[in-house]
């Protein structure tokens, strides 16, 4: 894939060293030193925030993705990274009114079981604004073909960042203010990074180009209308992933958001290759569908699809064939397994994410992007009332079983809307193989766990590992079911030979 493969791989290498940052965050910082009341408060704080940066961006990160091939030429961008900051400086000052109103709902929301979260409310309002920022000037970098810097930013930066906030206040070197003013500090200084690196990577101009505006009125108004379009879109797109989090904040308290949100940070793991593939995919891909050129398309999409699932496959395995060794490591690990049924379904929703989430992309850049904000609504009301119907009853499972049957809905509109309308395919014959294997190790699994029960935590793990995570392996590799991962094995197997 040219620089699409090496930047990717580079992203994907720094977001597993911040993986591996989260990781001691985790379960060795977080669950030993800090309640799980206290977890809950960072996560729903920081889940709150992006939520309010889904909305306040107004669409930029698509509409920038969408746009810069438009607006490049000869070498010049006329002006397009200045409105891709003020766009978004317009929608934090709107929101923030709309935030500032919801004080009254919030306090009747989650007064009752939450009243730390009430009192620390306010405090989302900045941390949001360099979040905002953060992801702008990452998009940027992305247009520009570097998401490598940017990457270790928000996967290393962070979280290093995060893990010293949790240390000192863990210490009590920070008070609970102290502590919430450290998060804001760790995102202002990710947002100014980002920034210097924008700065420093090419001739990048902030001059609005009006007299490049004016010769091309047709794309300002294609602009504003996409934009118009993801003001509504965002308030669904961004709501649904962090709806479970707020109500189960709300109904049964941040003790369990804390738990949850163990459960739910071990999950996303199996997206993570995804997130660097198409941070740099898809320019490409809104190139080519600019060029109206389908059978680029369906390629692009094929092969990110396919190395997203297989990669995704590997990690949901890797994370379930050791969940119980994980809580047995895990400092107070009794308390947080109450969510080991949530981690599985949380993670096939990761996977079905990780999966067809480039589909998504496709379909925002072409003509019919209007269909995703009909998805989005739908996705969200699903969301409520399938977390409304199933928290009460199945608890932490409830809410992360919404979470699947809701993606689930969302990504069949998506897809049937994107053969039907796009006319691209992200299916290739591969994936089909990786779901056979996958499906077939999950089954292997459940009949070891039964013949191995009388086994230790340690045993029991390691031989289903090697044995079935092996079998896995090893059956990508030799049906090809990724020439360009199999192609980098061999470029590394060879390099050490």
């Amino acid at each position: 894939m040219g620089i699409i493969a090496r930047q990717s791989i580079k992203g994907t290498i720094v977001t597993y060293i911040g993986v591996a940052v989260g990781f001691f965050t985790t379960f060795f910082v977080l669950t030993r030193f800090l309640t799980a009341e206290e977890i809950g408060l960072a996560r729903v704080l920081l889940d709150a925030a992006t939520l309010f940066v889904g909305l306040a961006q107004l669409g930029t990160t698509s509409s920038v993705i969408r746009f810069f091939p438009y607006f490049r030429s000869e070498g010049r961008t006329h002006g397009f990274f200045f409105w891709s900051l003020l766009v978004p400086l317009a929608g934090f000052a709107v929101f923030s009114l709309v935030f500032l109103a919801f004080r009254t709902p919030v306090e009747a929301w989650f007064g009752e079981k939450s009243p730390l979260f009430v009192d620390y409310w306010y405090f989302v309002l900045p941390i949001a604004f360099f979040m905002l920022y953060q992801t702008v000037f990452e998009t940027c970098s992305n247009v520009c073909m570097r998401i490598v810097v940017p990457r270790a930013v928000r996967e290393v930066g962070v979280r290093i960042g995060l893990l010293v906030c949790y240390l000192c206040y863990a210490f009590r070197l920070l008070s609970m203010d102290g502590f919430v003013l450290s998060l804001c500090a760790v995102y202002a200084l990710a947002a100014l990074t980002d920034l210097v690196y924008f700065f420093a990577i090419g001739k990048v101009s902030l001059r609005p180009d009006l007299t490049f505006l004016r010769g091309h009125r047709q794309l300002v108004r294609s602009f504003l209308l996409y934009t118009a379009f993801l003001i509504a879109s965002s308030l669904a797109s961004a709501l649904a992933p962090v709806l479970s989090s707020f109500f189960i904040t709300a109904k049964m308290g941040l003790d369990y958001t804390g738990i949850f949100a163990i459960a739910t940070y071990m999950a996303v793991m199996v997206s993570i290759p995804y997130r660097s593939l198409t941070a740099i995919a898809a320019p490409q891909l809104a190139a080519a569908i600019k060029d109206g050129d389908r059978p680029q398309t369906s390629a692009l999409m094929q092969q990110v699809t396919t190395n997203a699932l297989l990669v995704g496959c590997a990690i949901f395995l890797l994370i379930w064939l050791n969940i119980d060794l994980v809580y047995h490591l895990l400092p107070n690990g009794a308390t947080y397994s109450a969510a080991r049924s949530a981690v599985f379904l949380l993670g096939l929703s990761q996977l079905l994410i990780a999966t067809f989430s480039f589909s998504l992309s496709a379909l925002n850049y072409s003509r019919f992007y209007a269909f995703t904000l009909l998805f989005s609504a739908l996705l969200t009301v699903a969301a409520i009332v399938l977390n409304n119907m199933l928290i009460p009853p199945l608890g932490m499972t409830g809410a992360a079983l919404a979470n699947l049957l809701s993606y689930v809905l969302y990504f069949i509109l998506i897809l049937l809307t994107v053969h039907r309308a796009v006319h691209v395919s992200p299916f290739a014959r591969a994936q089909a193989r990786i779901l056979y294997i996958f499906v077939a190790v999950l089954v292997l699994n459940c009949a070891a766990l039964h013949f191995m029960s009388g086994a230790g935590v340690w045993l029991s793990a390691l031989v289903r590992t090697a044995l079935l995570f092996g079998m896995f392996a090893w059956l990508a590799y030799r049906l090809k079911l990724s020439p360009e991962i199999n192609a980098l094995l061999h470029s590394v197997f060879i390099l050490r030979h």
